[in-house]
């Protein structure tokens, strides 16, 4: 348990230190994220961002495990 919440802090803290870069890049925005404005309403549902997230976290802790 000790080393899962260091290695979550580092992790953390590395998003942290590159967060103006990773601010650029075009997740929520891709194509496939469904987005729907209408006069008074907004409705944003990033499916491809979710979909692409879940791929990269589940890989990473395949790996992670071995």
């Amino acid at each position: 348990m000790q080393q899962l919440l260091i290695t979550l802090g580092i992790l953390l803290l590395v998003l942290g230190l590159l967060w103006p870069w990773l601010s650029q890049l075009p997740l929520g925005r891709l194509p496939g994220d469904i987005h729907i404005e209408r006069e008074n309403f907004s409705f944003h549902f990033p499916l491809m961002t979710g979909l692409i997230i879940s791929v990269v976290l589940t890989l990473i802790l395949w790996w992670l495990r071995k």
